[in-house]
């Protein structure tokens, strides 16, 4: 009788603790929700403001090794088409070693991209393999998929909380690859600045070990389009750099869509 005393004691207490219990994990998974919402509506926001029907550059590239070594090459960039269904061509101008090759990007909002390369010295193109997309492009600390355009609907956003960078307060974010999208990472994490909505890093990870960081600075207004003519990849472990230099950044020019194509980057 003791026990059963005791026993009916005790279960309102156990029923209380059982309720406050669920209560928490009900509340952590409602906070849980609303911060990736509210990722996500940062990122789309970001994506918002960098919207453009086209862009071109002239680009200066200085990669340096471990030691400091540097070595320099030039690239024309042109890209035409919104987040998600864009193309772009990338082809080397300088040096001479490198001339006229060329990266044609064709980006898809539900998938990797497809990617050809054109190499006059061999006057050959060849596709772009989802498995190479990890290598170094041409020298540089940039990989086939760094070249990528990054668009919201291919990630899941989580919000990890609030970082300054150069002094700027900015939202930390980490992107996770969707099961369609694939990738050489297992994550990334972005630190969008909150004054300007631009993105000023990315840290790349594979499984738990950070791989690559791309630093953007010298960031300009340009007609509503806040640019960083500054980016720097950073190569983790090998312990390299690039560093890319835009000149010339221009926004919705007309560009012929023939320039995107196999025929064209073979010119």
């Amino acid at each position: 009788m003791a026990q059963e005393r005791f026993a009916e004691r005790l279960l309102p207490k156990v029923w209380f603790i059982a309720m406050i219990a669920l209560s928490s994990s009900a509340y952590i998974g409602v906070e849980v929700a609303q911060a990736a919402d509210s990722a996500r509506a940062i990122i789309e926001e970001v994506q918002k403001r960098a919207e453009s029907k086209s862009e071109q550059y002239e680009g200066v590239l200085q990669s340096f090794d471990r030691s400091g070594k540097a070595t320099e090459k030039r690239w024309a960039f042109r890209r035409l088409g919104a987040h998600g269904q864009s193309k772009s061509v990338i082809r080397f101008t300088a040096p001479a070693e490198v001339k006229g090759v060329a990266l044609l990007v064709v980006n898809h909002p539900d998938r990797a991209s497809d990617q050809w390369m054109w190499t006059p010295a061999i006057e050959r193109d060849r596709q772009i393999a989802l498995q190479d997309r990890s290598t170094r492009f041409f020298g540089t600390d940039f990989s086939f998929e760094d070249l990528e355009e990054r668009d919201v609907e291919q990630y899941d956003y989580a919000l990890l909380g609030e970082e300054a960078v150069s002094g700027a307060a900015c939202w930390k974010i980490q992107s996770t690859p969707k099961e369609s999208k694939s990738s050489q990472y297992t994550k990334s994490v972005l630190w969008i600045r909150k004054d300007s909505y631009t993105t000023v890093r990315i840290e790349s990870y594979v499984k738990n070990e950070a791989v690559r960081r791309l630093d953007y600075a010298d960031v300009r207004n340009l007609g509503g389009i806040w640019t960083a003519h500054e980016l720097t990849m950073t190569d983790l472990r090998r312990g390299s750099r690039t560093r890319l230099a835009l000149e010339k950044v221009e926004y919705n020019t007309a560009i012929k869509a023939d320039d995107f194509t196999l025929q064209a980057i073979r010119r």
